[in-house]
């Protein structure tokens, strides 16, 4: 049995949470009613939203934090756990950050810490306001990308249903998943412009069980991006596009990375993205191992890469180009991938030398190139498995010889 197929039953016993939960009447903490916060854009409410989860998360019967209709002011906030019942966040209207880069010392606005049985739901938006942040995020500029605060941060929480949220404009990633064990992100709406750099819609790592299901995402980076330690993950129905595509990796740039596996990716539509469905590993560096990574049933609408193993990844030709990556990949498949791809190479296997990629299928695979040349496939280092229909024919291109710079 896949590891992928393990999350059915965290999936339900999350449901029961919070069937159960629902079913006890909540305290209810209204940040504006109880604790003086004001929805005029320019009062701060980092102090009201903390005295509200402080004294829910202290309740012994389950809770609920309001943030009621209007336009909120939110310097930074961070709200800790753990909790003595479960709680709830009703966000009805929209937070905004402040717009200069400068207030932030560090990568969090939001962060949520150390939560169990927890639920963040009510159509309301975290704005980010990134635009200045786009201006003067160059690889050059790290240290002012290494202050840029995610829009939303979820760090060592457990059981977790996240509805209906939207975040638009982060400085930098717009969701970021670490050390998660059974999260369920549904309904999500994820926006900033596709030049925005770094905004990766969602990011995990070092997680299990996390689901992403039936949200739109539109950003300038990964519309999801899958780091080390990801085990027994879902994602389904996700529509994606401005974007780099939905990404494994990238992987083998740190020491002691831990390994990806089980991972489904399913009924989703990637549209004029640079990247469709991806794996990327760095030259070099350090090792690791990627398994059991399934991508089916998903259409490409003019995307320049639609199906990708690049373990030469090299964005601004910063990796160490004259060596092999030592991440190792098996058991990866491609079913029922259809749709058009903006440039001729609609897929593409770079596979390492020192470790070639092993068990990759390809089944059921119909790839046009919009403009007037026929779609090719490149394969290095790999002989993948084939069945149905293929087209285009399995490694039928040139055999790619130079690293890719894309991002």
């Amino acid at each position: 049995m896949a590891p992928h197929l393990n999350i059915v039953p965290s999936m339900f016993v999350l449901l029961l949470l919070f069937i159960s939960a629902s079913k006890v009447q909540s305290d209810v903490f209204d940040v504006v009613a109880k604790f003086g916060a004001k929805a005029d854009g320019k009062t701060d409410l980092s102090k009201p939203f903390l005295d509200a989860w402080k004294e829910a998360c202290a309740s012994v019967t389950p809770s609920t934090v309001v943030i009621p209709k209007g336009t909120y002011l939110l310097s930074k906030v961070n709200l800790e756990g753990p909790c003595k019942a479960p709680i709830e966040i009703n966000v009805q209207g929209t937070i905004q950050a402040p717009a200069d880069p400068s207030a932030f010392k560090d990568p969090n606005w939001v962060r949520f810490y150390s939560v169990e049985n927890f639920k963040m739901f009510g159509g309301g938006i975290f704005d980010g306001q990134g635009s200045i942040a786009y201006e003067k995020n160059t690889y050059e500029n790290r240290e002012f990308r290494s202050k840029l605060p995610v829009n939303i941060r979820f760090d060592f929480v457990t059981n977790a249903l996240i509805q209906d949220i939207t975040s638009k404009d982060s400085k930098l990633f717009h969701i970021n998943v670490f050390a998660y064990k059974n999260i369920t992100l549904e309904r999500l709406k994820i926006e900033a412009p596709d030049e925005s750099p770094n905004t990766d819609g969602i990011h995990m790592g070092k997680s299990e069980g996390v689901n992403i299901i039936a949200s739109d995402i539109k950003t300038g980076d990964d519309c999801i991006s899958i780091g080390d330690g990801t085990k027994n993950m879902v994602i389904k129905e996700i529509t994606c596009g401005p974007g780099h595509g939905i990404s494994i990796g990238s992987l083998g740039k740190f020491q002691n990375e831990e390994p990806v596996e089980g991972i489904k990716i399913s009924n989703c539509t990637i549209t004029n993205t640079s990247n469709g469905a991806r794996i990327k590993t760095w030259p070099g560096e350090h090792g690791g191992a990627v398994s059991e990574i399934h991508f089916e049933d998903i259409t490409m609408n003019n995307v320049s890469s639609p199906i990708l193993i690049d373990q030469q990844y090299c964005p601004w030709n910063k990796c160490k180009k004259n060596e092999e990556s030592k991440v190792k990949l098996s058991n990866i498949s491609f079913k029922n991938i259809r749709g058009t791809s903006a440039l001729p190479e609609a897929i593409k296997f770079i596979c390492s030398s020192s470790s070639p990629c092993q068990n990759v299928e390809l089944a059921d695979i119909d790839i046009k190139h919009n403009g007037a040349e026929p779609a090719t496939s490149q394969c290095l280092n790999v002989k993948p498995i084939t069945s149905g229909k293929l087209n285009p024919i399995p490694c039928s291109g040139p055999v790619p010889k130079t690293p890719s710079a894309t991002a």
